[in-house]
C-alpha cells in the first residue's frame, strides 16, 4: 500500500464515520418506530391491558413477526403475503407476479416493499395488488366485551384514485403456542380478512390504581355542579331582572349567612350529647325538698 493510498483512505475515513453512524441512528429509529406502531393499551375499569407485539422473548425473539420474512396463506386461487409490524422479506420463494411495483421494483424484489400483497389468477397470469403498508398499520381489541381475546392488525393500501385495500390480521390469543394463518376471507371488493393464533395476542394485564373518580367522586362533582349552577343562575337573575345590586345579590344570602352558625350550635349539641351535661350544667340546679 502506498503513502498516496494512505492519505486518501485518510482523507474519506471522517466520512465513513459519518455514514455508518447515520446508518446506525436510521436502524435505530426504524425498530422504535416499528415498535411504537405494533404497541397498543386498553384501559377497562381497574385494569390496564398492554400488547407489545414486536417485543423480544425467549421463546419468540421477534415476537409475532414471522421469522421466514413473511406470512402466506391461499384460498380459491388467492394467494396473500404477509408480514405484522414489518416490511416483508423474501430469501426464498419471492412472489412471481406481475404490477408488483407498488411493493418492490422488479421481480428479484418483488413484494419487500410492502407488508401485505395478495395475488389473482387471471387468464393465467399471476396478478399482484398491494393492499398494506406498515405505515398504515392500526392495533386494536377484537372483542371489547373481552380484550383478552386478542387485537385485530389493520393495514391499508391504496390501488387506485377509488379504490382502497386493506387487510385485516385477527392475533387471537393462545398461550399454548403459535399457529400461522389457515383461512383466508375476501370481506369486500379489495379488502381481505385473516387470522393466526399466538401467544402475543394475550395481553400483559396490570392493576390501575387510583384512576377515575369512581361512584362517589361522581357524586360528588354532580353535587357541586348543580350547587355552582344554582348559585349563578340565581345571582344573575336577581342581578338583572329584580335589580339588586351588592352583597345582596346572592340568593339566600340569610340562609348562607347563618350557616356558621347552625354548624356551631350543631357541633355544640353533638358533644354535649356524646359526654353528658357538663358539671356547670349539673350545678344550675337546685335540689327541691317536698
Amino acid at each position: 500500500m502506498t503513502v498516496g493510498s494512505n492519505s486518501l483512505i485518510g482523507h474519506h475515513l471522517p466520512l465513513l464515520h459519518l455514514l455508518l453512524t447515520l446508518t446506525i441512528l436510521h436502524t435505530f429509529s426504524f425498530d422504535s418506530v416499528l415498535s411504537a406502531i405494533c404497541d397498543f393499551s386498553l384501559t377497562d375499569y381497574d385494569k390496564l391491558y398492554n400488547y407489545n407485539l414486536a417485543s423480544p422473548s425467549p421463546n419468540f425473539p421477534h415476537g409475532v413477526v414471522s421469522e421466514d420474512g413473511f406470512y402466506k396463506v391461499a384460498a380459491n386461487g388467492t394467494i396473500l403475503w404477509f408480514q405484522l409490524c414489518d416490511l416483508m422479506i423474501f430469501n426464498h420463494d419471492p412472489p412471481a407476479c406481475a404490477e408488483c411495483l407498488s411493493c418492490g421494483c422488479g421481480t428479484p424484489r418483488c413484494g419487500m416493499g410492502c407488508s401485505a400483497l395478495v395475488s389473482h389468477n387471471i387468464g393465467g397470469y399471476h396478478i399482484c395488488t398491494t393492499i398494506g403498508h406498515t405505515s398504515s398499520m392500526t392495533i386494536n381489541v377484537i372483542d371489547e366485551e373481552n380484550p383478552n381475546m386478542g387485537v385485530i392488525v389493520k393495514m391499508m393500501s391504496s390501488s387506485g384514485p377509488k379504490v382502497n385495500c386493506s387487510l385485516s390480521v385477527s392475533v387471537i390469543c393462545d398461550s399454548d403456542g403459535a399457529q400461522g394463518p389457515q383461512t383466508l376471507e375476501k370481506v369486500e371488493i379489495c379488502d381481505y380478512a385473516t387470522q393466526l393464533r399466538h401467544p402475543y395476542g394475550c395481553a400483559k394485564i396490570e392493576p390501575v390504581h387510583g384512576k377515575g373518580l369512581g361512584w362517589f367522586g361522581t357524586f360528588i362533582t354532580i353535587i357541586l355542579c348543580l350547587f355552582g349552577a344554582y348559585f349563578l343562575g340565581g345571582t344573575v337573575y336577581r342581578f338583572f331582572f329584580l335589580h339588586i345590586r351588592g352583597i345582596d345579590v346572592i340568593p339566600n344570602l340569610e340562609f348562607w349567612a347563618s350557616l356558621p352558625h347552625r354548624a356551631q350550635s350543631l357541633f355544640t349539641s353533638m358533644v354535649r350529647r356524646f359526654r353528658g351535661p357538663s358539671e356547670g350544667y349539673r350545678s344550675s340546679y337546685s335540689p327541691v325538698n317536698f
